[in-house]
């Protein structure tokens, strides 16, 4: 084939292409499983850390989280318990591996979709881990806060971003932002779950307890605020069902 003609630049190029895709395809298959398990092992340290808890190494983190984790459950905004997973099933399962931010949305229109919900025991005492999920300025946010057998009292929480602004909104992701909220409130004197305000310093809400927001980080703060009420009043009927007063 003459490798000046139009016609050896065509075949030559659609070869390289198809080569190319082959590769691509391949890599991709070969580090699809590290990803995915470095995808879960982030999960479950972000859940750790909503109960002050830190693995020594990335290769302790599963033993450690099947150590404070008992109990994983779906369950619905009614107090439903749907299914529990424990033993070996945790961390992998249903709850753990349901894509909560589908499941808030899905509740406008089906008020029986499936939430998960992570029971956790620190030194001889259950906690009620509860996922997040929001909108913050640039990009989604998330988080898990860690209530304590009251039902009501934060115990610890941990929040991650897809985008915010470095040493500004960004900063909801430090534990110096997630500090804040131990032994919060969640719920009025009633039970009723109304979320934690984030608020400008120096502000106070109506009827919620609060913390002071992200400075120059308004609008990251306001959707933390969001975040709090709309993911934590699903959970209602099940805290006041299974709290311990």
């Amino acid at each position: 084939m003459n490798r000046e003609s139009n016609t050896y630049t065509i075949v030559y190029a659609a070869i390289m292409v198809a080569l190319v895709a082959v590769a691509l395809a391949f890599t991709s298959q070969v580090l699809k499983a590290p990803q995915e398990e470095n995808i879960k092992i982030d999960k479950m340290e972000q859940i750790l850390r909503s109960v002050h808890q830190v693995a020594p190494s990335k290769k302790e983190v599963t033993k450690l989280y099947k150590t404070i984790i008992k109990q994983e459950l779906l369950i619905n905004a009614k107090g439903e318990v749907l299914r529990t997973f424990e033993g070996e099933e945790i961390a992998n399962n249903a709850a753990f591996n349901l894509n909560t931010a589908n499941q808030f949305k899905l509740l406008a229109s089906n008020p029986d979709a499936e939430l998960p919900l992570y029971v956790a025991e620190v030194d001889g005492a259950k906690k009620f881990i509860i996922p997040l999920n929001g909108a913050g300025l640039w990009n989604v946010i998330w988080g898990y806060m860690a209530i304590d057998m009251d039902g009501t009292t934060v115990f610890g929480s941990d929040f991650g971003h897809a985008g915010e602004t470095p040493g500004l909104g960004a900063e909801i992701a430090t534990e110096h932002f997630s500090s804040r909220f131990i032994g919060k409130h969640i719920a009025n004197t009633e039970g009723q779950v109304i979320g934690i305000a984030v608020v400008k310093n120096g502000k106070s809400p109506d009827e919620r307890e609060f913390v002071d927001g992200v400075t120059g980080g308004t609008l990251t703060s306001n959707g933390v605020d969001a975040m709090l009420t709309s993911s934590l009043k699903p959970y209602e009927k099940y805290l006041q069902a299974n709290a311990t007063k």
